[in-house]
């Protein structure tokens, strides 16, 4: 999974066309370490670039842009625009079907 920072996360995610997940959290978050191999499997059955990663710690910005207030925070985004959103962890059907149109 890739973790981005600001200028990745605009060049990745709000500039890319197709729909990508964006999973907001944290080194100290325990059900964010939970979801890290729920969310590499996923990475696996959509297809790589599909799965991105955010520390709010180390960025800032992009948790208060997208106005994060819970982690983890799973966000699904297509044409650079939030379609999706769900706080908490799950299971990787659910992650699966958060990526579904």
């Amino acid at each position: 999974m890739i973790e981005l920072n600001k200028a990745s996360f605009k060049e990745k995610v709000l500039e890319g066309e197709k729909r990508v997940l964006v999973d907001f959290n944290a080194d100290w978050c325990g059900p964010c370490q939970m979801m890290k191999p729920v969310l590499e499997e996923v990475e696996k059955e959509a297809g790589e670039g599909r799965v991105f990663s955010v520390n709010i710690d180390e960025n800032e910005d992009s948790a208060e842009e997208f106005e994060v207030s819970s982690i983890p925070c799973l966000v699904v985004f297509r044409g650079g625009k939030e379609i999706k959103r769900s706080i908490g962890a799950m299971s990787k059907q659910k992650v699966l079907k958060l990526l579904e149109d």
